[in-house]
């Protein structure tokens, strides 16, 4: 039986989970360099093991609210095909094992705002919605002059 680790976060009041082989680090909340003029859901840029990675609300692009002022808050640092991010997330609560019996699919993903949506891991008594790091940077609009910028700035 396969196994999946995940790293499982909160954003608004639901569960989420980040398969680990792209999650790089989770950080304080801090240090986060504003620029003004940037995508709505790009907070600024933050500098993790010397390079300047953008800063994402996942609140903000999954709920259209902040995340900032939440004292649980973290940044995951992430790394997809495009580039790396670090995403605000309200909580990062554990590292876990997922079965494959316990995946369940989700037919939201022909929705092209919801793409990056893989499956629902259906534990016991709780869901945790599993986010593809590859589509869900790739569908945000404006990441590529995210991207350029970043290259441009190292």
């Amino acid at each position: 039986m396969d196994i999946s680790k995940v790293v499982v976060f909160r954003a608004g009041n639901e569960e989420y989970g980040l398969p680990i082989e792209h999650v790089i680090s989770i950080e304080k909340l801090e240090n986060i360099n504003i620029i003004p003029n940037m995508p709505y859901y790009m907070k600024g840029v933050v500098k993790v093991r010397g390079e300047l990675i953008p800063v994402l609300d996942l609140n903000r692009i999954l709920y259209q609210d902040d995340t900032f002022g939440d004292d649980n808050a973290k940044l995951i640092v992430v790394q997809s095909e495009e580039l790396s991010a670090a995403l605000i997330v309200k909580e990062a609560k554990e590292i876990l094992d997922i079965y494959e019996n316990q995946l369940k699919t989700i037919g939201i993903g022909a929705f092209q705002s919801t793409k990056y949506f893989t499956a629902v891991a259906s534990l016991e008594d709780r869901l945790i919605m599993l986010i593809d790091p590859n589509l869900f940077i790739s569908s945000l609009e404006s990441i590529a002059i995210v991207k350029e910028e970043m290259v441009s700035h190292q």
